[in-house]
């Protein structure tokens, strides 16, 4: 949950700082709208790869989490043989 609110924080200050730069940069129109698209490309770009290594990493949370349970079943079952023994 720590990492949502850190890249939320992220995100807010990368917000504010093209906001910045929009309004203290003296640049020409045309500059400022390439500069404007190169930026949005970069930042979906970072999103997308920040998205696909979020949903690689819950597939492992996923998986690790599905191999305790059944470890516990396991373990449980050969606990029940055991005192019916």
């Amino acid at each position: 949950m720590d990492e949502n609110s850190n890249f939320g924080w992220f995100l807010a200050g990368a917000v504010i700082g093209a906001g910045a730069a929009l309004i203290l940069a003296p640049k020409s129109g045309k500059d400022t709208r390439k500069y404007l698209s190169t930026t949005t490309k970069n930042s979906r770009e970072a999103m997308e790869s920040s998205g696909r290594e979020l949903m690689d990493r819950g597939k492992e949370l996923y998986d690790r989490g599905k191999k305790i349970v059944e470890d516990a079943g396991d373990l449980f079952e050969r606990g029940r043989k055991l005192v019916q023994s």
